[in-house]
């Protein structure tokens, strides 16, 4: 099988080369990867900040979608032909998370990723695709989708009539927009691109913010929200953390999911605590929310966004597009055919 191999940190670092394809053992299937989508820390893996100390060689990737083609001894939920998409974190079934659970991503710290034409995982830690969706829509889930899904539904609780604020139009901010819709909340996207913002409105945002051309976006917010927003999608950190202080209601969810404006911030503590506002760290989630999302998608008949689609072999453009941030929705690779 082919394989796209990081051999030394940087894009240039990245090559095909020809593999032997992987047979399933005890517990475990064999999947043809048809769709693989990138995430943020795919590309900074590949440059050498997501784990500096990564040794190599090592696929890059940790979201896939395919076909099962065996299965080992010991599998009885899945059969060849089924359609599937692997948890991000496999090991992680249910409960509480272990760090050994939160080791089990591929393409880093799990070991090879899934940019591969064969993957192999654990059974356990694998979901049927809903009918409706094509491989590069469900390869699209398993990170973003299933962050969003884990802040707004398993840990944030969002109901009808709630107000849900979302920062930016990236991978997990537009998950995080179209399941506010799905549970019929009140959607604020605050964006720095008219293109974008457009975009995110087609997709059902009552609301959009520029917030280059207002900075005081917190303002804003409260202005179209005077009691307060009841539940934040943070990924800015550092730089965004204040002002989603000041536009969260008392007793509010601020669901902290990235840090892309810097990890380290002074945070104003007695606007918190006065506020009583609940900060929640989101690291994805395990197989169980998974499967109870893939759920709801298939129920709701719900598109995830896939926003441009590059050949297996065009991979490293894939990696630009993403570096560029030039693309509304999830960038995917194909592997059929």
């Amino acid at each position: 099988m082919q394989a796209l191999v990081l051999n030394r940190f940087g894009l240039d670092g990245l090559a095909f080369e020809q593999r032997e394809t992987p047979a399933p053992g005890p517990g475990q299937v064999a999947i043809a990867v048809e769709a693989v989508t990138l995430n943020r820390r795919d590309l900074l893996l590949v440059e050498g900040v997501y784990n500096p100390r990564q040794t190599f060689p090592v696929v890059p990737g940790s979201d896939c979608a395919g076909t099962v083609t065996a299965v080992g001894p010991g599998v009885t939920a899945f059969k060849p032909g089924d359609r599937v998409v692997p948890a991000f974190f496999p090991d992680w079934v249910d409960g509480e998370p272990t760090m050994a659970n939160l080791m089990s991503s591929r393409g880093g710290h799990g070991g090879d990723g899934v940019l591969a034409g064969t993957v192999i995982f654990p059974a356990r830690g694998v979901a049927h695709i809903p009918a409706h969706l094509s491989a590069a829509e469900a390869a699209s889930l398993p990170c973003a989708g299933l962050t969003a899904w884990s802040a707004l539904s398993t840990h944030g609780a969002v109901k009808a009539g709630d107000t849900v604020l979302i920062q930016g139009t990236g991978g997990v901010a537009i998950f995080a927009l179209q399941f506010a819709k799905l549970l019929g909340a009140t959607a604020i996207v605050t964006t720095s691109s008219d293109r974008k913002g457009e975009a995110a409105r087609a997709l059902g945002a009552d609301h959009i913010i520029n917030y280059a051309a207002n900075p005081r976006w917190a303002e804003a917010a409260r202005q179209l929200a005077p009691g307060g927003i009841d539940h934040i999608i943070e990924v800015g950190g550092a730089a965004t953390l204040e002002s989603a202080l000041r536009a969260i209601r008392p007793g509010g969810i601020i669901s902290l999911v990235g840090v892309l404006s810097g990890a380290i911030a002074p945070l104003n503590l007695p606007l918190a605590v006065m506020r009583r506002v609940r900060l929640q760290g989101i690291t994805v989630g395990s197989v169980r929310e998974f499967e109870a999302m893939l759920a709801a998608i298939g129920k709701a008949r719900m598109k995830p966004v896939v926003g441009a689609t590059y050949a297996f072999a065009d991979s490293l453009q894939a990696f630009r597009a993403m570096k560029a941030n030039s693309v509304f929705g999830k960038i995917a690779i194909g592997l059929a055919g």
